[in-house]
């Protein structure tokens, strides 16, 4: 498990950075400005988290139990929260309403593992969900170009096994990308460009941790 500082943030869409020796890098733009809205220790949940607020919540879309809950520690309920792991001593050198700087967590040239829900593509066949090959269009063969085949065994066992790739549900689904490069850090507008692209769509949420099997994975954690 990644117990990596990072973010979240909101995913901008994608542009182009220019190196000093003057090499193109397709970018995508992450927005910050996540803060500490709350605190997970191993003595009441279990585990050491810090949970992260992204922007604001309606207060039409709000019960008034969360309502209460973040008016009680001086905050506004936040429209996203996600936990970040972390050990016993991170989580303590952060408090409540701290806002946390990309400038501050990561660098230049760091690599980062990124996590967000790709696009959902609906219910589509084996050969886009699964990159089947398709079948023959010869030798008599007509109206089966893109089916998936056989798919089970006859008397034994006489079922289709678990895990068989066949149409269905597409996309929309959590997806992590190791070992990002940060290509650039836009500390004036809380900007993050990383090298390639990130799953999702536009202003879809996503998490940026320090890279899990990178031994630099980022700046020592506030204490």
């Amino acid at each position: 498990m990644n117990q990596n500082l990072g973010i979240i943030g909101t995913k901008l869409g994608m542009t182009q950075h220019f190196k000093e020796d003057g090499t193109l890098v397709p970018c995508t733009v992450i927005q910050a400005g996540c803060r500490v809205v709350g605190k997970r220790t191993d003595e009441k949940d279990g585990y050491n988290a810090i949970i992260l607020g992204l922007g604001e919540a309606k207060e039409k879309r709000l019960s008034k139990a969360v309502k209460t809950a973040y008016e009680k520690r001086g905050q506004k309920a936040p429209k996203v929260t996600k936990e970040i792991r972390m050990s016993a001593e991170a989580v303590a050198g952060y408090e409540l309403g701290d806002v946390l700087k990309v400038e501050e967590i990561f660098e230049v040239g760091q690599k980062v593992d990124v996590q967000a829900k790709s696009k959902g593509r609906g219910f589509t066949g084996v050969m886009v969900r699964h990159n089947f090959a398709g079948a023959k269009n010869s030798h008599g063969a007509h109206e089966w170009t893109r089916h998936g085949g056989s798919i089970g065994m006859a008397t034994t066992p006489g079922r289709v096994l678990p895990g068989k790739k066949m149409a269905g549900q597409h996309g929309n689904k959590t997806v992590s990308v190791l070992s990002q490069k940060i290509v650039h850090i836009d500390a004036e507008n809380q900007l993050l460009l990383l090298d390639g692209s990130v799953p999702g769509a536009k202003s879809g949420i996503v998490r940026v941790q320090g890279a899990v099997k990178k031994k630099n994975a980022g700046k020592p954690v506030a204490s």
